[in-house]
């Protein structure tokens, strides 16, 4: 019997800051519990009659298709609105799109440009909307890292995670709220033209602190990751950032994830994990990387027995699924 706390039904999840440090947590411990009744073939039926919008301006391979299984895996239902399907904020205002689609829908996942605008489709809908990705924000990815880890390593309290790369991007600042919240000791290891927010940092800092755990940024790869249970990387150039290729090349080379990086870490070969939100540029295969080979991971590491990175990928789906269910599923369906 599947089970979670009421007080998770109705709820936004716009930021990491929506939910409560425990709550987080019982939304992962939710997601491993549908893990596992998916993985004995037991199909449930928590999101019978329960209709999902999905309003996607940024392309996806993981959201879209987490969110699709998702529902479909709990009897639910998750209709895919690209940018040509609808007229969202186009003809049509936000809060007025909002206010139809409530109606309509019994929740919104929304994974586009603007934060302001998974705002405004919470305040104006009147049903649960959850931010699959904003260019602030990328808080359904973090709730698979976190999953992720738990798998790895049980207690996750006290872990050491550090993250190389653009230190200001959407997932940086995502994780590094998501470890404060779950008691891991948080490095930010990013060059000092892209450090993040010192405001965000500082606030971060103070959740960790309930926790006994730490926040910190640095600048020297090899200092940041002494002693690292997990190293996370992200993509160098972020999505509407492509002019800006040459440039974050030029910084983040002596930030890539390599072997070398690894051994540094003291625990290669024994507690150490990959992660990565995906896609990854490890090799020369896309079109992306081709005239540049590796950028953000070595191959070498992301085909590594120690990467949890397809772990990672299909916890996207067992979060999403954790979310849908305990916003808008019925708990009588068991």
């Amino acid at each position: 019997m599947i089970s979670w706390n009421p007080a998770l039904r109705g709820r936004h999840l716009r930021t990491m800051s929506d939910f409560s440090d425990e709550e987080m947590m019982e939304l992962v411990d939710l997601a491993l519990a549908l893990k596992a009744r998916k993985d004995a073939g037991v199909r449930g039926d928590l999101l019978r009659r329960r209709n999902i919008a999905l309003i996607f301006e940024k392309s996806s391979t993981r959201t879209r298709n987490s969110c699709v299984v998702a529902a479909q895996d709990e009897g639910g239902n998750a209709q895919y609105l690209g940018g040509h399907d609808t007229h969202f904020g186009h003809k049509e205002s936000v809060k007025d799109s909002a206010r139809v689609l409530g109606r309509l829908y019994d929740g919104i996942l929304f994974r586009g440009y603007k934060q302001d605008t998974v705002e405004q489709l919470a305040k104006w809908s009147g049903v649960p909307v959850w931010n699959g990705l904003t260019d602030e924000s990328h808080p359904t990815q973090i709730l698979a890292d976190l999953m992720t880890l738990r798998q790895a390593f049980g207690d996750i309290r006290g872990k050491k995670l550090v993250y190389m790369g653009d230190g200001r991007n959407n997932v940086a600042n995502s994780l590094m709220m998501g470890c404060a919240k779950a008691g891991v000791n948080y490095v930010n290891c990013t060059p000092g033209e892209l450090l993040p927010d010192p405001a965000l940092v500082a606030r971060a800092a103070e959740i960790a602190a309930r926790h006994g755990a730490t926040v910190a940024v640095e600048s020297d790869p090899a200092a940041a990751v002494r002693g690292a249970n997990a190293l996370y990387t992200d993509v160098w150039v972020s999505m509407g950032e492509e002019a800006k290729t040459a440039e974050r090349l030029r910084l983040l080379r002596p930030y890539q994830v390599n072997m070398d990086l690894c051994r540094a870490t003291g625990n290669l070969g024994g507690e150490l994990v990959f992660l990565h939100c995906l896609p990854a540029f490890h090799d020369d295969q896309t079109e992306v990387s081709k005239d540049t080979g590796a950028q953000e991971v070595s191959d070498d590491v992301f085909e590594a027995p120690f990467s949890r990175v397809f772990d990672e990928a299909e916890n996207r789906m067992h979060t999403i699924k954790a979310l849908f269910v305990s916003a808008i599923g019925d708990p009588a369906a068991g």
